[in-house]
């Protein structure tokens, strides 16, 4: 068998196998977008905040949902400064997870768990996740 047939067929093995979590998946891309845009809303503010008290070099950038690096099933999106990251994880079982703060090539925090319909659990974890993020980002 040549190759391109070899990874024809496991193509589609997989995309079957894969296809059994696609509606998991699709709710977690969509609650990974809501917090997305609550965060880019937050950090916006953050922004204005900053350059109204003389430091707009406090910026932060947010990057947009993706599948996640580690878990095919999930989705992720970071914050990023400099060698400062931070990680929220919206898994389809169910679970969002935030990673960090770390820096880039040490070893990552502790990372904190959440059902995914505990929204006022979330909403209070994300606040503390994203301040400690911008307090140890913007500490020379």
């Amino acid at each position: 068998m040549d190759l391109g047939t070899r990874l024809e067929e496991l193509g589609r093995v997989l995309g079957e196998r894969e296809a059994t979590h696609a509606a998991a998946l699709d709710r977690a891309r969509k609650q990974a977008d809501v917090l997305h845009d609550e965060l880019d809303s937050a950090l916006s503010r953050f922004h204005s905040a900053a350059a109204r008290a003389g430091s707009p070099h406090l910026e932060i950038l947010l990057g947009e949902p993706q599948i996640d690096d580690k878990h095919i099933r999930a989705v992720e999106f970071d914050l990023r400064r400099g060698r400062y990251r931070a990680i929220v994880t919206v898994k389809s079982r169910g679970v969002v997870t935030l990673v960090g703060p770390f820096r880039t090539g040490k070893t990552e925090r502790p990372c904190r768990s959440f059902p995914a319909d505990s929204e006022s659990e979330i909403e209070l974890a994300l606040g503390d996740f994203l301040e400690r993020f911008l307090e140890e980002a913007t500490t020379p």
